[in-house]
């Protein structure tokens, strides 16, 4: 079982650089060790700054999105009476042509 076990081979996961050992005979993966984490943030400060920011930019969209919710009622309001406008400025000219009058 030990010659089995000097057989095998290391590999390295172009994708996310785990340690693959691999056995030639089955081509099964034997042990897998996964690649270090990288750190995001060099130091608490760093990575208390940014967190910070991001909550101003989740309060800034938050309060973008309830202005746009007061003046929702007002934009569609106007929507309709523009539309309303439109239409009774066109002439109905009756009943609309289906492909089959046509003919």
């Amino acid at each position: 079982m030990a010659g089995k076990q000097n057989n095998t081979f290391e590999v390295t996961c172009p994708d996310c650089g785990a340690m693959l050992k691999i056995d030639p005979a089955t081509r099964a993966i034997v042990s897998h060790t996964p690649a270090p984490r990288k750190r995001t943030f060099e130091d608490f400060e760093t990575a208390a700054r940014a967190m910070r920011d991001q909550d101003e930019r989740k309060e800034s969209i938050f309060r973008q999105s309830v202005e746009a919710e007061k003046n929702k009622q007002d934009l569609m309001e106007k929507r309709f009476q523009e539309a309303l406008r439109k239409a009774k400025e066109t002439p109905d000219e009756g009943k609309p042509l289906r492909d089959f009058d046509l003919d």
